[in-house]
């Protein structure tokens, strides 16, 4: 399986990146080598790509298959792909708590820890539908793992399109999420034209 090993932070230096969207709370003091350089449309669009994939760790052909079926939703492509995004088990999984970072919430899944509506599910892609309810198996609650990463995310707050008990370790999809309260720094509209071409 594909891996991207690139250091966080270098990373969001270069895509003129804030590290809290990854779960990070460090920050890099160095400038980007091509910071001040003027970039072209294409650049500019490739690096809205790049960042939609960084933030969510999907690789190129999972994202286009996103994509792909964005289009064939009904409304807007772009938005269309950010809550596609939003709905993976894992980014679920991080939204509500439950992980540090999106990196940690796909090892989370990937080691069946999480049941969704009562069924282990260990794909980190899974869409979720409103109306789910995902929870820690029982088994993983009371491990020293979760007591840390609920005290590192105490802070957190729980976006209004999911509820979360972080006592129980257990939450549920109350609704799908709109563009306007997804809080990703992405412009989706530079990615459908990227596609487009």
């Amino acid at each position: 399986m594909a891996v991207n090993r690139v250091p966080v932070l270098k990373r969001c230096r270069s895509l003129d990146l804030d590290p809290i969207y990854l779960g990070v709370d460090k920050k890099s003091k160095r400038k980007a080598k091509n910071a001040g350089r003027k970039i072209s449309e294409y650049g500019l669009q490739l690096r809205e790509k790049q960042k939609a994939k960084f933030i969510y760790g999907v690789l190129e052909k999972p994202f286009r298959n996103y994509y792909k079926k964005a289009e064939k939703m009904s409304g807007q492509s772009g938005e269309n792909l950010m809550i596609l995004l939003e709905l993976r088990l894992d980014n679920v999984i991080f939204r509500m708590g439950f992980a540090r970072t999106r990196k940690e919430a796909r090892q989370i899944v990937d080691h069946k820890h999480v049941l969704v509506n009562g069924k282990r599910v260990n794909i980190p892609s899974y869409l979720v539908k409103a109306g789910d309810v995902i929870e820690i198996r029982e088994k993983s609650k009371g491990s020293e793992r979760y007591k840390q990463i609920l005290d590192a995310t105490s802070g957190r707050v729980v976006p209004e399109w999911l509820e979360a008990d972080a006592e129980a370790l257990k939450g549920s999809v109350k609704a799908v999420p709109t563009r306007d309260i997804i809080d990703v720094p992405v412009n989706e509209m530079l990615i459908v034209e990227l596609y487009s071409k």
